[in-house]
């Protein structure tokens, strides 16, 4: 017995022979074995696409087919996120600073046979989340040059190796264990925090620090850094804040290699940069950096190393550490 077609759309003609069919005033099961469908296609067909209008009210072939040619056309218009428990893995993501593109790469994983593009949280957010907005990735907004004080009564850093001279491997992040430090900071608190990252994995560490001296700064680094092996910890990238003056002695422990921005060059330190953008998610600027434990910097970092990158095909900076040095990021 020949299989009846049941899920492929109707073409204009089948939809005109439906109109005749209707017209002769055959019924659903006739008019689909005469259309080799199934009697449920027709019905389907009769519900969606008959003509609404008072004057015109009934099924017509020629309109039944551009209405469903309409809607196909704007079915990608439609919020696509209707389930509740999909709303509400997006929010909960994209307040810990997930991207679209990240949560739309973990879809499947988490939701089993189910799976969406970025572009329909993207609406989602904006049709029916507006308030999560302020979520979505940063536009880029104009850099102003940090402003430096005392830069002729700064001492200057002794033995500095400018970073051309860095390994073109650690550059273009083709060997993993090379890091980039920075110091996050705010003009309500002497409180800081020293933020460094791993520059093919992302992974990161940030610890607070009661000052911005540089035997805080040499202290923090150390101890982020000696519990791991030493492929995973080869060289330390540095701006030139007074902070990073004792980078020798950090070398002489780590047995690493340092190399620093060239003045007023810190986005030559592009990883670690963003990821202070992504720290200034949880930690708005103009914020008293010492309201914030290292408990609570521990648990903003957790999350930064278990986020997904794109640039890490969507494997996180924990996952790549784990992988490239064999070593359980400390």
């Amino acid at each position: 017995m020949k299989e009846k077609r049941s899920f492929s759309h109707l073409s204009l003609y089948e939809r005109e022979q439906l109109f005749v069919y209707k017209q002769q005033g055959k019924c659903l099961r006739e008019i689909g074995r005469l259309l080799d469908r199934d009697h449920s296609v027709i019905s389907r067909e009769l519900k969606r696409n008959s003509n609404p209008h008072e004057h015109m009210r009934g099924y017509i072939g020629t309109l039944a087919h551009q209405q469903a040619k309409d809607r196909k056309k704007n079915s990608g218009k439609r919020p696509r996120l209707k389930h509740a428990d999909l709303q509400k893995y997006v929010q909960e993501k994209m307040k810990i600073g997930w991207t679209p593109e990240i949560i739309a790469s973990q879809v499947s994983v988490v939701f089993q046979g189910f799976s969406i593009s970025h572009e329909a949280i993207y609406q989602y957010v904006y049709a029916q989340w507006p308030e999560g907005i302020i979520y979505l990735p940063r536009s880029r907004k104009k850099r102003y040059a940090k402003r430096y004080s005392n830069r002729k009564n700064r001492a200057p850093i002794p033995n500095r190796t400018d970073i051309d001279l860095r390994p073109e491997k650690a550059t273009n992040r083709k060997e993993v264990g090379h890091w980039e430090s920075d110091t996050l900071e705010s003009d309500r608190s002497r409180v800081v925090y020293n933020v460094i990252e791993e520059r093919v994995s992302r992974l990161v560490k940030i610890t607070r620090l009661e000052n911005k001296k540089a035997a805080s700064t040499k202290e923090a680094v150390i101890k982020r850094l000696a519990s791991l092996p030493k492929k995973a910890r080869k060289s330390i990238t540095y701006d030139n804040g007074s902070e990073n003056y004792y980078h020798q002695e950090i070398n002489s422990v780590l047995k690493t290699k340092s190399y620093f921005c060239k003045p007023y060059h810190s986005w030559e330190k592009g990883a670690i940069e963003n990821t202070n953008g992504l720290i200034r998610r949880f930690i708005p600027k103009k914020t008293d950096l010492a309201n914030f434990s290292q408990e609570q910097l521990d648990q903003i970092e957790y999350l930064l190393n278990h986020r997904p990158g794109k640039c890490l095909g969507f494997k996180t900076p924990y996952q790549v550490f784990l992988k490239r040095t064999g070593a359980i990021p400390p």
